[in-house]
């Protein structure tokens, strides 16, 4: 699955999906299968207001549309899951994003990237180093 819309101006699951949409991942991301209903009195928790269940229905079946969500029949309601691991969606949209813009602008990406090693700490700097060791034995 690859989303096509990457938000710069935004931060954590939002750069990925509307407000919402973010909301509703990690409530299913905690957890077992829910349905709309569940997704729908837990965001009413937690944000202290009603929501509206078409609203959430709307939505999430449009994560389905989307690929990020699947559903399936429990007697006569559907029980929604997330296709990937908050950890696995996260890894697959970094890669799928890093090599989009190392396709798009090559060696400046990659000079980018190195300058920002300067703010990072010294375990990625290893890991970073052991990678480069790793491909250089590949090739």
């Amino acid at each position: 699955m690859k989303i096509h819309h990457f938000k710069t101006n935004e931060s954590g699951l939002n750069r990925f999906f509307g407000a919402l949409e973010a909301k509703i991942m990690d409530i299913l991301w905690d957890g077992a299968e829910k349905s709309i209903k569940d997704v729908q009195q837990k965001l009413e928790r937690e944000q202290e207001k009603l929501v509206n269940f078409n609203t959430v229905m709307t939505v999430m079946n449009r994560l389905v549309a989307k690929g990020v969500l699947k559903k399936r029949l429990e007697g006569r309601s559907f029980a929604y899951s997330p296709v990937l691991s908050k950890e696995q969606f996260i890894d697959t949209q970094s890669k799928e994003l890093t090599h989009e813009l190392i396709e798009e602008f090559g060696p400046l990406v990659v000079s980018h990237m190195l300058d920002a090693l300067e703010e990072a700490d010294t375990e990625l700097m290893e890991k970073l180093e052991q990678k480069i060791k790793q491909l250089k034995k590949e090739t």
